[in-house]
């Protein structure tokens, strides 16, 4: 794996999952928990994908039902996570770091206590943290905000298409993990 160049920059921003750590979640497992969640507010969602359920849960006022069940799969995720090779830069980063994750908060704080990463990162925000998730600007946005630091002075790594078109919606230069994107 290649890790990139973050030289040059005043603070940087990570994703967590695929990025500083593998969260260990069944997603078949949770997308079969979610669907009963949305079954049970009379909606058929098997056929649906994890973000299409978390927008018919928001249209059923399930969301927070549906957010506390994917929370659980992900914290038992995070539990067993496995430390990717950039962890081990981030205490030498030395300079203000921040976390913006697809994931619930909790999930990414409970990964980053895990990996002894905690006292490192000085803002965490997850899906459930701000009323939009990535690749809407405004988490990567409330990072930075909760780290005092201006998007144009700061660098969000992750390890997605999704994580870069984030970037470029904040005006935050962005870079990969490894070397190249692994989805939108």
């Amino acid at each position: 794996m290649t890790l990139p160049d973050l030289s040059g920059f005043d603070a940087v921003v990570y994703d967590l999952d695929g990025t500083l750590v593998n969260l260990r979640v069944d997603w078949d497992e949770a997308a079969r928990d979610a669907a009963l969640v949305l079954r049970e507010a009379g909606v058929e969602a098997d056929a649906m994908d994890l973000w299409g359920m978390l927008d018919v849960a928001d249209d059923h006022g399930v969301r927070d039902d549906l957010e506390r069940e994917l929370a659980a799969h992900e914290r038992q995720g995070a539990w067993t996570s496995d430390r990717l090779p950039l962890a081990d830069h981030l205490p030498e980063d030395g300079v203000p770091s921040g976390i913006c994750s697809l994931n619930a908060e909790s999930a990414c704080r409970v990964a980053l206590d895990v990996h002894e990463l905690e006292p490192h990162v000085d803002a965490v925000v997850g899906r459930d943290s701000v009323a939009t998730e990535k690749p809407d600007p405004e988490p990567l946005l409330a990072t930075l905000e909760k780290m005092g630091v201006s998007p144009g002075s700061a660098v969000f790594v992750g390890d997605s298409a999704r994580d870069e078109v984030t970037a470029d919606r904040a005006g935050v230069a962005f870079r990969y993990v490894g070397d190249g994107p692994s989805g939108v």
